[in-house]
């Protein structure tokens, strides 16, 4: 009879602890993650560029790896498809970029670069604002689309641990701190003219 009643109360207990550490991972997966709160294609002298914006904090471990000088890597992924009924949806575009932020000890400036340009700023603040706005990226060519036809665009940010340096990758791998990523954001695009 006592036998009885322990497995289902363990049993019980058992499910209860699980939900709880679900819970508490769901959590705290949503509180490191990036939301995309628009996206937006614009048409200049060459095809499409891509407007985002993005809105994350970075919790105290990545906020203090960055102050300790270890560079971070955000990368913007943009991909645009055309569903075929009778073959793979075609994919005229992917295409990525990514931003470094760093800190600069002596000098006590976060610095944001991407390709070329560099950018200082003297608070984490200023520089995590401009990470958080793409503007103006080229992402479509105007002769990789065509006029009238309807496509599905997706954009999405994350953390890039893969741009780390080595020792950094493998701490990345496995420490739940370093994820920070957002989800697609799908939207459709219709080609109404060629840019001009």
């Amino acid at each position: 009879m006592t036998i009885k009643r322990f497995f289902p109360l363990r049993l019980a207990a058992v499910l209860w602890f699980a939900l709880a550490v679900w819970l508490g991972t769901a959590g705290s997966a949503y509180a490191d993650s990036i939301a995309v709160q628009r996206a937006s294609l614009q048409a200049d002298g060459n095809g499409w560029n891509l407007d985002a914006r993005f809105d994350f904090d970075l919790n105290s471990n990545l906020e203090d790896a960055v102050n300790k000088g270890i560079p971070l890597y955000f990368t913007t992924d943009f991909e645009l498809s055309r569903p075929r009924w009778y073959w793979f949806d075609e994919q005229p575009v992917s295409v990525s970029q990514s931003i470094r932020l760093s800190f600069q000890p002596l000098t006590r400036e976060y610095r944001v670069s991407s390709g070329g340009l560099q950018l200082g700023f003297s608070t984490l603040k200023d520089a995590l604002s401009v990470i958080k706005h793409v503007t103006s990226w080229h992402v479509i060519d105007r002769n990789e689309v065509h006029v009238g036809e309807t496509y599905n665009a997706s954009v999405r940010m994350q953390l890039d641990v893969a741009l780390m340096p080595k020792p950094f990758q493998i701490d990345a791998v496995n420490n739940r701190d370093w994820n920070l990523a957002s989800d697609w954001k799908r939207f459709t695009f219709t080609v109404t003219e060629r840019a001009k």
